[in-house]
């Protein structure tokens, strides 16, 4: 693991993007402040970017970094979830602009997977975590089932879980307003 993620690091500081492994579904990502980094993923996977992305953090005290105001809701919903949980916030900030949702929103997991904290923490910044899938296409649940396409398309492909055959999920997906509603966008 060490030597995949000193090699994605230094792909990371370079621009470039990564096929990984999460704690839910294999993921292509890049840099989450760098445009260009982030328009290539739109690229890849022949995604509009209208269509925001969204991004990794290892520790929600990282939180208030991006977000301008966090709701309350939010912080009771990270203690709850036992599972993988992305929550669409309002006020992003300090984040490539094409990466940013309608009405300044973006989507944040904390990650507790162990390959994604460390790189995350070593790398000192967001990465944008996409299902690593053309658009419109099944999103990989192992490795085995990632697009050659894409594969040859990225920078560098992680080796670690390569071999794992466990079927994750996609996280669920709640956006957040300001004033604490919920919407359930994804189960």
């Amino acid at each position: 693991m060490k030597d995949d993620i000193k090699a994605a690091l230094q792909v990371l500081r370079n621009g470039g993007t990564i096929i990984y492994p999460t704690d839910t579904i294999w993921g292509i990502g890049c840099d989450a402040t760098n445009e260009r980094a982030v328009s290539k993923i739109y690229e890849m996977k022949e995604r509009s970017d209208e269509k925001s992305m969204l991004v990794l953090l290892h520790s929600e005290n990282l939180l208030p970094s991006y977000i301008s105001e966090i709701p309350d809701i939010a912080w009771q919903l990270i203690e709850a979830s036992v599972d993988p949980i992305t929550i669409i916030y309002p006020g992003a900030r300090n984040l490539a602009d094409n990466l940013i949702g309608p009405g300044r929103t973006i989507g944040i997991r904390i990650t507790e997977d162990p390959f994604c904290s460390q790189l995350i923490a070593q790398f000192k910044k967001p990465i944008v975590s996409t299902s690593a899938n053309i658009s419109g296409k099944p999103s990989p649940s192992s490795f085995k089932e990632i697009d050659g396409v894409l594969l040859e398309k990225v920078d560098y492909v992680v080796q670690w879980r390569q071999d794992d055959i466990t079927r994750n999920n996609p996280s669920s997906i709640i956006k957040v307003g300001i004033g604490g509603e919920i919407e359930i966008i994804r189960k």
